[in-house]
């Protein structure tokens, strides 16, 4: 257990290295180093992880105190590292496909001029993640909370010669800033009510703080779990964050910060449990969003973009899990899609790397003959992620419905939100399969990106225009100096990707299929993942009993299903119009980003510059004013001040004079 310090640190240590030599390591030297130190730091996770199963449940808490970090009277703050069920859970999933994620890195970055610097920065994300997990304290999470805000900004904007990738990462900042207020105010509140930011002391108070106040704390950090982790109405910065590398986006949206925000109000279970409705407001918010950016997936032609809109909206479910308390579910399904959507965007980065760096999926066809290895692994995160069982989606998702279905009189509301999501995550994403896989190849029919989406007859003439546009502007991210055709001509033969990117989807396909073994509903010996996370939860929402799980599962698979069949009748018998599908609203996002940007670019705009108008004209003019008056006096007073002594000893004599011959009268009166 002495060795907890080293996972956070390990990672720490690759980024120092590679800043001072990163540049003699060069291709692929930086980028072996870079794998091979998150490699090192999921062995320690692992090594840990047994220590910790060792120990009886009730012992499974441990902190590691290296140093005090700021003593001020009675608050203190330490550099320590709680390393219990939950905290070892996540560093088992970050190191561990965040290794793979460098290893894919190593191929996929090849002859990038800033190849070194992209490991740096890869080693200095996890290493946040790292702290952010592992922190025993509400300020040193935040510390976390805050790199890894930093990296992603970094990350996004890795190209950033390219004006589209510099704003996707200002972006991406700034919206999480919104949410970094209210953690701050979060974390002073508890200050305030507990006397301690310690999460070793925040659980034991927990049932003693009030209930308006545990709803205000909870409240507050869901804020900031909304910022982070992408959920309406601070959802609009992820789906640009793909700007970046695809390894950036699977590493964001898979196994790292988009998941800070259900690890933090699952850390907070305890003030959950007596936050009251504030649970209502996080379990809505996720099933909104889940619905809201599944529809918007339906109609996006960048493939990187319908996977980010499907991270948006699996993360509505691990949100609606815990808003409902049922955090063993919303932990179960954040394990699972991080396998699954690692591979899938993975996936995607080989299918791009294969075409050029092409993203719009209407170039796209039969690539299934040429990159075997990549639509088998490919196909696999399809049906885990469709939830078609026994893949590992089915067992966290339909856990996640349940848990729903249960959670008083609005359950069955949130329940048919939940399966509706169902059915079109199902169906966007056999929609990516068929026209990225099967059919004809698109790219040999021309070289012209509008004469290729008419003859595929995939859209509308209103979405066509805005989404090549859309299409072209994410492709230009990669800056890799393709023209606005990437190279991509009708007599191009894609190839599949080195050893390097494929050995990770082979793992990730793996993982996909049998992850789902960590906690089925066969009675309490195969419920591993709730036996193990129980010593962290203070309360646990009841599942239904087993007869009401079975139908629930049933009517999961049938509208699953469904969803594969519509998408097939639509994309590949072409028995359904595609216009009636892909309306310009969802291809548009709702006009979610539009509406900000006219709102912040209009009213907003103005109304800032009036507030720096009143600044500038009130309160700079008052204590300007002040200023001028007292110059002025001054300026009145200084020809009394000649500087002469015999002027000062004339006026003292004077003033003398004046004072005894005052006193005198007063004396004689």
């Amino acid at each position: 257990m002495n060795l907890i310090w080293l996972i956070p640190c390990l990672p720490l240590f690759g980024f120092l290295v590679l800043l001072v030599a990163g540049r003699k390591l060069g291709d692929p030297g930086a980028g072996w180093w870079g794998t091979g130190v998150v490699a090192a730091s999921f062995l320690v996770v692992v090594k840990v992880f047994f220590d910790l199963l060792a120990l009886p449940e009730e012992e499974r808490s441990l902190t590691q105190t290296l140093f005090t970090w700021i003593p001020s009277g009675s608050f203190e703050v330490s550099i320590g590292f709680l390393a219990d069920p939950l905290s070892i859970l996540m560093c088992l999933f970050i190191t561990g496909i965040g290794a793979l994620i460098h290893l894919y890195s190593i191929g996929y970055m090849k002859g990038d001029e800033k190849f070194s610097k992209f490991f740096l920065y890869l080693n200095l994300f996890l290493a946040s993640m790292l702290l952010l997990v592992l922190g025993d304290n509400l300020l040193l999470t935040f510390l976390g909370w805050e790199g890894v805000g930093t990296c992603s900004y970094l990350l996004i904007s890795f190209w950033h010669t390219d004006p589209a990738n510099a704003s996707a990462g200002k972006k991406a900042f700034v919206t999480n800033r919104i949410g970094d207020f209210g953690f701050m105010l979060g974390t002073f509140l508890v200050w305030i009510t507990v006397g301690s930011i310690n999460y070793a002391d925040i659980g034991p108070a927990a049932p003693m703080i009030a209930g308006g106040t545990a709803t205000a704390i909870a409240l507050l950090f869901f804020l900031g779990a909304v910022g982070k982790s992408a959920q309406l109405p601070l959802s609009v910065w992820l789906p640009d964050a793909m700007a970046g590398p695809t390894p950036v986006s699977a590493l964001i949206h898979a196994a790292t910060m988009v998941t800070a925000g259900v690890y933090l109000i699952t850390r907070l279970n305890p003030i959950m449990a007596q936050a009251g409705w504030a649970n209502d407001v996080i379990a809505w918010t996720g099933a909104i969003t889940a619905l809201v950016a599944a529809s918007i997936a339906i109609a996006q032609t960048d493939i990187k973009k319908v996977l980010a809109y499907s991270t948006v909206s699996q993360l509505g479910y691990m949100f609606l899990a815990v808003g409902t308390q049922t955090y063993v579910a919303g932990i179960f399904h954040m394990v699972t899609h991080a396998f699954f959507k690692a591979l899938l965007f993975l996936g995607a980065g080989s299918v791009i790397m294969a075409m050029s760096h092409e993203q719009d999926m209407r170039k796209f066809g039969n690539l299934r003959k040429y990159l075997p290895v990549t639509f088998a692994t490919f196909m696999i995160g399809w049906l885990a992620i469709s939830g078609i069982p026994p893949l590992a989606g089915f067992w966290s998702k339909d856990e996640v419905l349940a848990g729903a279905f249960n959670a008083g009189p609005a359950g069955p509301v949130l329940w048919f939100i939940g399966l509706l999501v169902a059915l079109m995550t199902a169906f966007y994403m056999t929609r990516v399969v068929i026209m990225t896989f099967y059919g004809s190849e698109k790219w040999r029919l021309t070289d012209d990106p509008h004469e290729a989406a008419e003859s595929a007859d995939l859209e509308s003439e209103e979405v066509e225009s805005e989404e090549l546009v859309t299409a072209s502007v994410a492709a230009a991210a990669h800056g890799d100096g393709h023209d606005d055709h990437h190279g991509l001509s009708p007599d191009h033969t894609p190839q599949e990707s080195h050893w390097t990117m494929t050995a990770p989807l082979v793992i990730l396909a793996g993982l996909s299929i049998l992850g789902g073994a960590i906690n089925l509903p066969f009675g309490s010996d195969f419920k591993r993942l709730e036996h193990w996370l129980e010593p962290t939860l203070a309360y646990e929402h009841e599942l239904p009993p087993v007869p009401v799980l079975v139908l629930l599962a049933c009517a999961a698979i049938a509208v699953a299903s469904l969803g594969i069949f519509l998408a097939y009748l639509v994309y590949s018998k072409q028995k359904i119009a595609v216009e009636k599908i892909e309306r310009p609203v969802l291809a548009h996002a709702w006009y979610i980003d539009e509406t900000y940007a006219k709102v912040a670019g209009g009213p907003g705009e103005a109304g800032f510059q009036g507030l720096a108008d009143f600044d500038g004209t009130v309160v700079d003019g008052a204590v300007n004013g002040v200023g001028a008056g007292v110059l002025g006096i001054g300026n009145k007073l200084r020809p009394i001040q000649s500087g002469f002594v015999r002027s000062y000893a004339l006026g003292i004599s004077i003033g003398g004079a004046l004072l005894l011959a005052f006193i005198v009268t007063r004396m004689n009166l």
